[in-house]
């Protein structure tokens, strides 16, 4: 007999060709080409000196000694998988990819953050904030494990969703909404409130001009208090420098939209315990009287607003 240690490459070929019956079934588990499976098989049995696979029947079968071996062969798996994921918690690597609307990415949401930092300590955080187009589709692609999105209500069903009321917002000093065409303050093509607004108007029948476009929240909210147009934004982030347009009578509706909570199927305990934090954050946000709404009130300097689109 050559060398006693146990490659685990081999031993992963072995049992999945004990358990499946079949190189070919065993092949497809391990991901490998049926030779190189045959291949490794042959490579253990030279080592131990022994055959492990009777291959004479319609089905592969183990020898007596192979059926000893699988036994062992399981546990050390069973070992190598427990160590990996022991060391992987003990040294931070266990990870959670958070997307979210700008205008949760800073003070409401890093509270929360830090609390869920204090009870998982071993669990790293990703956080990324941006227009909800872009994070839905980093969702669909599996680079995000939790979401937070803007979307028309009923688009896709998630763990929750509540209502997003939007309205018109001009300057209180400097009104733009009578001006013909009406200047509008938009973020970048693709964005949500951006198709809203412009198929409003054209329904309203009203001529429009896209005035200034940023991917900034806090640029959009500034410059529409300084008057360079109007815009179409969660109710909740108006300030005392805004006035509302429907509380005027403002005629141009639009569809209702909400905030939606999604999640991958199949997510370890952490990322499941941050969705009911996450889930919990919102129902505090999006509640009358919520959290952001004192703050777009004016009671939150303008250098401390969210900084990307929605």
């Amino acid at each position: 007999m050559q060398d006693p240690h146990l490659d685990p490459v081999l031993l992963q070929s072995f049992v999945a060709v004990a358990e499946s019956g079949s190189f070919t079934r065993a092949a497809q588990r391990v991901h490998l080409t049926q030779s190189t499976v045959s291949q490794q098989v042959r490579r253990l049995e030279d080592q131990l000196g022994c055959v492990l696979l009777d291959r004479g029947g319609r089905y592969v079968t183990t020898t007596p000694e192979g059926e000893r071996l699988l036994g062992y062969a399981r546990r050390l798996q069973q070992l190598m998988a427990e160590a990996v994921g022991q060391l992987r918690q003990s040294a931070g690597q266990g990870e959670i990819r958070i997307g979210v609307p700008e205008d949760f990415a800073a003070r409401p949401l890093t509270p929360v953050l830090a609390g869920f930092a204090d009870d998982w300590p071993g669990v790293r955080l990703e956080v990324t904030s941006g227009m909800s187009h872009e994070l839905w589709q980093r969702f669909q692609d599996r680079e995000l494990d939790l979401v937070l999105v803007k979307q028309r209500v009923g688009h896709a069903t998630g763990l929750a969703s509540w209502p997003e009321p939007l309205c018109w917002l001009d300057s209180r000093s400097r009104p733009a909404v009578a001006r013909d065409p009406v200047p509008l303050v938009a973020f970048p093509v693709g964005g949500l409130y951006r198709g809203e607004m412009t198929h409003a108007l054209d329904a309203d029948g009203r001529r429009w001009r896209v005035a200034f476009v940023s991917a900034s929240l806090a640029s959009i909210l500034a410059a529409v208090a300084d008057g360079l147009g109007i815009t179409l934004l969660p109710r909740r982030l108006a300030s005392a420098q805004h006035r509302v347009l429907e509380d005027d009578g403002w005629p141009a509706a639009v569809p209702a939209v909400e905030l939606s909570l999604h999640a991958q199927p199949d997510l370890p305990a952490p990322a499941r315990d941050m969705a009911a934090r996450l889930a919990a954050l919102c129902e505090r946000v999006m509640a009358p009287g919520g959290e952001l709404r004192g703050e777009s009130r004016g009671e939150t300097r303008r250098e401390d607003q969210p900084k990307n689109s929605l």
